[in-house]
C-alpha cells in the first residue's frame, strides 16, 4: 500500500515537473477602467508589447480579462540603454497630477492619482508615439503615456509626485532614448 501511495506521488510529481513551463510569463486580470497603456508601465513593457503578446487586434479590453505579460529577454540599463531606436536632445520640464484644473488621467488612460510611482512623460505625439518606451537623462525610463497644450516638437514635460520635485526639477535640456519595442 505505502509502494502504491509513493509511486502515485512520484507520479503526480514527475508529470507536473515535466508538463510545467520552466518559467511562467506573468499575467494581469484586467480591472474596471484599465487600459493596455496604464497596464504596460506596470510590468515595464509597451502596450503595444501587451497588445502583441496577447494578439489583440483592438486596444479594447474587457474588465477581467487575463492578458499575459511578455517576458523581457535583454535587460534594459536605467543609465545607458542598450536598444535604442532614436535619440534626441529635448527640453524638459515637470508636472504633477494635482495642479489646479488637472483630473490625474493622461491621454492614454493613465491614473496618476492612484498610481504615484509610474514613470510617464508627456510628448508630443508627432515625434515621439504615444505607449512608446523611452529614456530620460535625469530620470530613467517611462513610457509616452501624456500630451500637454505646450508640449510641442522638442519638448517633454515628466511626470513627478509633488508640485517641489516639479520645481526643483525647473527646466532644463536633457537626452531622451526613444527604445525599440
Amino acid at each position: 500500500m505505502i509502494k502504491k501511495l509513493l509511486a502515485i506521488t512520484v507520479a503526480i510529481a514527475a508529470s507536473a515537473f515535466i508538463f510545467a513551463s520552466p518559467s511562467f510569463a506573468a499575467s494581469h486580470t484586467v480591472q474596471s477602467g484599465e487600459t493596455l497603456f496604464s497596464i504596460a508601465p506596470k510590468y515595464n513593457v509597451t502596450a503595444t508589447e501587451l497588445k502583441k503578446e496577447n494578439k489583440l487586434k483592438t486596444n479594447n479590453l474587457l474588465k477581467n480579462q487575463v492578458l499575459q505579460i511578455p517576458k523581457k529577454t535583454e535587460k534594459v540599463s536605467a543609465t545607458h540603454p542598450s536598444n535604442v531606436k532614436k535619440t534626441f536632445k529635448m527640453t524638459a520640464t515637470a508636472y504633477t497630477a494635482n495642479c489646479k484644473g488637472c483630473s490625474g488621467i493622461t491621454t492614454t488612460g493613465l491614473n496618476l492619482r492612484k498610481n504615484p510611482e509610474l514613470k510617464v512623460i508627456a510628448v508630443d505625439p508627432k515625434i515621439i508615439p504615444l505607449g512608446s518606451k523611452v529614456w530620460v537623462e535625469g530620470y530613467g525610463i517611462a513610457v509616452a503615456g501624456d500630451t500637454g497644450g505646450s508640449i510641442k516638437g522638442n519638448k517633454i514635460d515628466i511626470f513627478v509626485k509633488s508640485k517641489s520635485k516639479a520645481n526643483n526639477w525647473g527646466r532644463k535640456t536633457v537626452t531622451v532614448k526613444l527604445l525599440k519595442s
